[in-house]
C-alpha cells in the first residue's frame, strides 16, 4: 500500500487548488467600465421552441454593455429568432428584424458595433455565436467613452449557437427567451462539502492518533516483558508507515508540477480514462483498509487468521471476504460514472482513500510539515493565478474541470451537485486540499495524544479549527470572486500553520515542535539499562555513584 500510497498523494496534490465556476474566459481587467457598459457578467439561460414545440435550453453570457437581462422565467417575453444577413452583422441587415432576436457569428467587428446595427434595424436582441466552445465576455473597447444601447446582447458557445442556426437555414420557425437566474448566496451543497472535508480530516487524524497510540502500548508492553525492541518512534514501528522528510516535501513542488502539466498536455478521454483506473485501484484498497480497520473488532477471528496468496503473501480471511465487495464497488462507479448520483460514489472511495493515505503518510514534526504546507502554498497559487501569464488558462482549473474531454472533471475530487443552484453543476474541492493539510493536523493530535494534553490545552483542537475556517473562507472568496477558482492552500495553510507556530511559540512548546514532533520523556526503562554500575568505596564498606 505504501507505494500506490505515494503516488495517490502526488496525483492528489497535483489537484490542491479547488476549482469551481464557469467555463468564461478573457481577462477583463484592462477594459473600462464607462457609462453604458458597466454590467455584471451573467450567466444567461436560452429557451428555444421550434415550430411551436419546446427544444433544447442554452447556456450564454450577457455582455458588460446594454440592460440589465431579467432574472425570473416569468417575466421573460419570448420572441422569434431570425438569422441575420450579412451573418457576422458588420454592416447594416439587409432587412429589417420588426422585433425579433437576431442572430449573428462574432465575425471582425467590434461586439458594440453589432448591437448598434441590431438595435438599428429593429432587433429587440441579439444571440452572438462564438468561435469556440467557452463563454467568452463581451467589453467594450479602450477608446470608446459613452454607450447608448438599448437591446440586450449574449454570447453563445460554438455548438449551441450552430445548433439554432441550422434550425434557422433547414426553414424551421424558432423563437427564443432569455432570463438569468440567481445564483443562491450559499448553496448547501458547499456546506455538505465543507462538512465532508473537515470529517474527513478528523477521522482521517484520530486513526492516525490511534495507530500510533497503539505501536507505542505494544512497544512499551514488550519492554516491560524484557523482550528486545527496536523503536522506531519516528517510523511508528514496522507497520509500513511513511514518513515524510524536508528534501521530500520539497520535492513535492517539482514532482507534484510535471504530474499537473502531463495531466494538462495529455488531458483527453483516454488519459482520463486511465485516471480512472488509478482512482479505483487506490480507491479500492483505501476501502478495503477502512473497512477492515472498522471490522476487525468484531470479527477479530478473522482479522488474525491468515492465508497465503499469490503475489500478495499472507493475507487476512478478513480482508479476502471484504477485497471482492471494494473491487465491485469501484468497478461499477467507473462504469455508471456519468450516471445522476455517481458522485456518491466518487467521495466514499475519495474518502476511504484520503483516510488511509493520512493513517499511513506521516509528518514526524511541524518542520517538515511548515516545508510541505509552504511548497504547496506556493505551489498551489503559481498553476491556479500565475500559470495563466504562460498558458494562457489557469492550468489546474482546467484540469480540474476536465477541459478537452466528455468528462465532468477527473476522478481525484470529491464533489457534490448544487441542488438549489438554477445553473446545476458542482461544488467540488481537490484531494490535496484535505489531504495535505490533513497530515499537519494528524501530526497534532498524535503530538497531544502521547503528551497526554487534554482537548483546550492541545494543539488538535485549534489546528483542526484553523483548517475548517481556512476552507470556509475559501468559499466566500469563490462567492465573491463571482466563482472563479480560487486555490484553497492559499487561505488553509496561513490558518492552519500560523496557529500552531503561535500556539506553540506561546506555549514555548515550539522547539520541540518544531525539531522532535513528540514530547519530552524519559523511559525509565531505557534509563535503567543505559545507567552506569555504582562502584564500591573499599575504605567505607559503602557504595556510591
Amino acid at each position: 500500500m505504501a507505494a500506490s500510497a505515494v503516488l495517490v498523494v502526488l496525483l492528489a496534490s497535483a489537484l490542491a487548488g479547488a476549482a469551481a465556476g464557469g467555463d468564461i474566459v478573457h481577462q477583463d481587467d484592462q477594459a473600462p467600465k464607462i457609462p453604458g457598459c458597466s454590467n455584471d457578467f451573467v450567466l444567461v439561460k436560452v429557451q428555444s421552441w421550434v415550430n411551436g414545440k419546446e427544444e433544447d435550453e442554452y447556456v450564454g453570457v450577457g455582455a458588460r454593455f446594454g440592460p440589465k437581462i431579467v432574472s425570473k422565467e416569468k417575466y421573460a417575453n419570448r420572441t422569434q429568432l431570425t438569422l441575420a444577413d450579412p451573418i457576422e452583422c458588420c454592416e447594416s441587415p439587409k432587412a429589417k428584424v420588426s422585433g425579433g432576436l437576431l442572430l449573428v457569428k462574432r465575425g471582425k467587428c467590434k461586439f458594440t458595433k453589432k448591437a448598434k446595427l441590431a438595435e438599428a434595424a429593429g432587433a429587440s436582441g441579439i444571440l452572438i455565436i462564438n468561435h469556440g466552445t467557452e463563454l467568452y465576455k463581451m467589453v467594450c473597447e479602450k477608446n470608446e467613452t459613452e454607450l447608448d444601447i438599448h437591446i440586450p446582447a449574449v454570447l453563445l458557445p460554438q455548438d449551441a449557437g450552430l445548433a439554432l442556426h441550422t434550425l434557422l437555414t433547414d426553414g424551421d420557425k424558432v423563437s427564443v427567451q432569455l432570463y438569468s437566474p440567481d445564483r443562491p448566496v450559499v448553496d448547501t451543497a458547499e456546506v455538505f462539502l465543507w462538512l465532508m472535508a473537515v470529517g474527513t480530516v478528523l477521522c482521517a487524524s484520530y486513526w492516525s492518533a490511534w495507530s500510533a497510540r497503539e505501536a507505542i502500548s505494544e512497544q512499551e508492553k514488550l519492554l516491560k516483558d524484557g523482550h528486545e525492541v527496536s523503536v522506531n518512534v519516528e517510523g511508528g514501528g514496522s507497520s509500513g508507515i511513511v514518513d515524510i522528510n524536508v528534501i521530500s516535501a520539497i520535492m513535492f513542488v517539482v514532482i507534484a508540477s510535471c504530474f499537473l502539466i502531463m495531466l494538462y498536455k495529455l488531458m483527453s478521454t483516454w488519459f482520463v480514462e486511465l485516471l480512472v483506473v488509478i482512482f479505483c485501484i487506490g480507491g479500492v484498497e483505501g476501502l478495503q483498509t477502512c473497512l477492515v480497520a472498522l471490522l476487525s473488532r468484531w470479527f477479530r477471528p478473522a482479522t488474525e487468521s491468515f492465508v497465503k496468496v499469490p503475489f500478495f503473501g499472507a493475507i487476512s480471511y478478513l480482508t479476502l471476504a471484504v477485497s471482492p465487495f471494494c473491487v465491485v464497488f469501484a468497478v461499477l462507479w467507473a462504469v455508471y460514472r456519468q450516471y445522476t448520483y455517481a458522485w456518491i460514489g466518487q467521495d466514499i472511495l475519495g474518502i476511504a482513500l484520503i483516510v488511509t493515505v493520512i493513517q499511513i503518510v506521516r509528518v514526524p514534526n511541524l518542520k517538515v510539515g511548515s516545508v510541505l504546507l509552504s511548497c504547496a502554498f506556493l505551489y498551489d497559487i503559481f498553476w491556479v493565478f500565475i500559470s495563466k501569464r504562460w498558458f494562457h488558462e489557469s492550468v489546474m482549473i482546467a484540469v480540474a474541470r476536465g477541459d478537452k474531454t466528455d468528462e465532468d472533471g477527473v476522478p481525484m475530487l470529491l464533489k457534490i451537485p448544487r441542488m438549489f443552484d438554477p445553473w446545476g453543476g458542482y461544488s467540488i474541492i481537490g484531494f490535496g486540499d484535505i489531504l495535505l493539510p490533513g497530515l499537519v493536523v494528524a501530526f497534532a493530535l498524535r503530538y497531544d495524544w502521547a503528551d497526554k494534553k487534554s482537548l483546550r490545552s492541545g494543539y488538535f483542537l485549534w489546528s483542526a479549527l484553523a483548517y475548517g475556517t481556512g476552507l470556509l473562507i475559501t468559499y466566500v472568496a469563490l462567492n465573491l470572486m463571482d466563482g472563479h477558482g480560487q486555490p484553497a492552500l492559499l487561505y488553509i495553510v496561513p490558518f492552519t500553520l500560523g496557529t500552531l507556530i503561535s500556539l506553540g511559540w506561546k506555549r514555548r512548546e515550539l522547539q520541540n515542535l518544531w525539531f522532535e514532533g513528540e514530547p519530552e520523556r524519559v523511559c525509565t526503562h531505557m534509563h535503567m539499562m543505559m545507567q552506569p554500575p555504582q562502584a564500591k568505596d573499599v575504605s567505607s564498606g559503602s557504595s556510591s555513584s
